[in-house]
């Protein structure tokens, strides 16, 4: 069996090293991969959000089904794209088709869509150029803090979270006016701000039946103690200690039930991951967002947690019998500490060659932003790797990624001390 990932990040290395494991032994390919899948599959340098060239490699690697990492092809339609064309329309695509994939490609979608289904979450209003003046008005009718989101895609960064009215005033007006983040704030959401601590759930759909996946809290910050400029990611933990089964429940029923009906009552044709991101406020789970594929760093303590081969799972996933494949999870923790280039997220330096990879021997590393340049590992991105690792509970786990992290060198590097420091 031949299958085709779609992506460059952690996210996709994990997916291929996973999809490596199954008894099956397929073929996988990358596009465009990064120096760690191009250890164990094989890269294909193709522009993934251009549907033409993702046909011919589809066509010439008699690729045998696609899964989609990131979130723009999804946005994009890619799904439809093979769903209409007669040489691709049976090919299994992993990944929802546009209009459900709208979930994640606007924000204003989603709060209707949680609205429709009584799914809880924060109260909010959106606001373009033609209803500024209301915006500034709805500011002044809320406590700080402010949340103010992009509509759109805004790569992780169109989230604000302000203290100040006045500034709160002035950044809704550089979103929708100035283009802050593109035409993806040319419409913005102001939410209530939800105080509590942030967990990540994961569900996997065939479009009826689902199944659950293992809990994940990631550090989005860049400084220590949560503080600094949002990044896409600094590390994350598997499961979440405070998700008891009590908690878990309460999830279900509000949120993922209430959620895989609505789209099948919304006839949004889902085949897929779903990431929920909530928020526990006092003992009740709320959604703060959806995206509609896995999230990185995240899926690099969840995969290595799922037991079942991965390649059955993908099957399960295109031909509707998820319900038929058995979920065995490992009941050891996980965790991932993100090593990020110097300067990230805003400028950083590319083309650092990265030494130790290959003395990490207790630990798994899943490359992100490198690329092979005269045949070493350079860096390629902000986020360059992350160090995953098992222990009996988060603290052991920790440390031993910890200590595969410490083996590994590149010019700047730097990673948070500190996760696992609100549990």
């Amino acid at each position: 069996m031949n299958i085709l990932i779609l992506g460059s990040g952690g996210r996709e290395h994990t997916f291929a090293w996973k999809l490596a494991q199954s008894e099956s032994k397929p073929n996988i390919f990358v596009a465009p991969g990064n120096a760690g899948t191009h250890e164990i599959a094989t890269n294909i340098e193709i522009n993934i959000n251009d549907f033409n060239c993702v046909k011919e490699a589809v066509l010439s690697q008699h690729i045998d089904m696609v899964v989609v990492g990131p979130e723009d092809p999804l946005v994009n339609g890619v799904h439809d794209f093979f769903l209409e064309d007669d040489q691709l329309k049976n090919i299994p695509v992993i990944g929802p088709q546009k209009a459900a994939a709208e979930l994640e490609g606007s924000k204003a979608f989603a709060k209707a869509f949680m609205e429709r289904h009584n799914i809880p979450t924060a109260a909010y209003k959106e606001f373009t150029q033609e209803n500024l003046e209301e915006g500034y008005a709805f500011l002044e009718s809320l406590n700080p803090p402010y949340v103010l989101k992009a509509d759109g895609l805004a790569a992780g960064k169109g989230v604000l979270i302000l203290q100040d009215l006045q500034e709160a005033k002035e950044e809704l007006k550089s979103m929708i006016s100035d283009g802050k983040f593109g035409a993806a704030s040319a419409r913005v959401v102001i939410e209530e701000f939800l105080d509590g601590i942030e967990l990540s759930v994961f569900v996997l759909t065939d479009g009826k039946n689902y199944k659950v996946l293992p809990t994940a809290k990631d550090y989005k910050r860049i400084g220590e103690g949560d503080t600094g400029l949002n990044t896409g990611g600094m590390g994350a933990i598997s499961p979440v200690p405070f998700a008891n089964e009590e908690f878990m429940a309460k999830i279900h029923d509000r949120i993922i039930e209430p959620t895989v009906r609505g789209l099948e009552k919304d006839n949004l044709p889902y085949k897929g991951f779903i990431f929920i991101g909530l928020i526990k406020v006092g003992n009740d789970p709320k959604v703060i967002e959806y995206n509609v594929r896995m999230g990185d760093p995240e899926t690099e303590v969840v995969l290595p947690r799922l037991k079942t081969d991965f390649v059955e799972i993908f099957k399960a996933v295109a031909n509707g019998t998820l319900d038929q494949v058995p979920f065995e999870i490992d009941s050891r923790a996980a965790t991932t500490v993100m090593n990020v280039a110097g300067g990230y997220p805003e400028a950083y330096n590319k083309g650092d060659e990265i030494t130790g990879i290959d003395a990490v021997t207790d630990q798994i590393v899943f490359q992100a932003g490198t690329t092979l340049k005269g045949g070493k590992i350079v860096t390629n991105g902000g986020r360059v790797l992350a160090v995953t690792a098992f222990g009996t509970d988060f603290r052991e786990a920790l440390q031993s990624s910890y200590e595969g992290v410490s083996k590994i060198q590149f010019k700047d590097r730097y990673y948070r001390t500190d996760l696992g420091f609100d549990l």
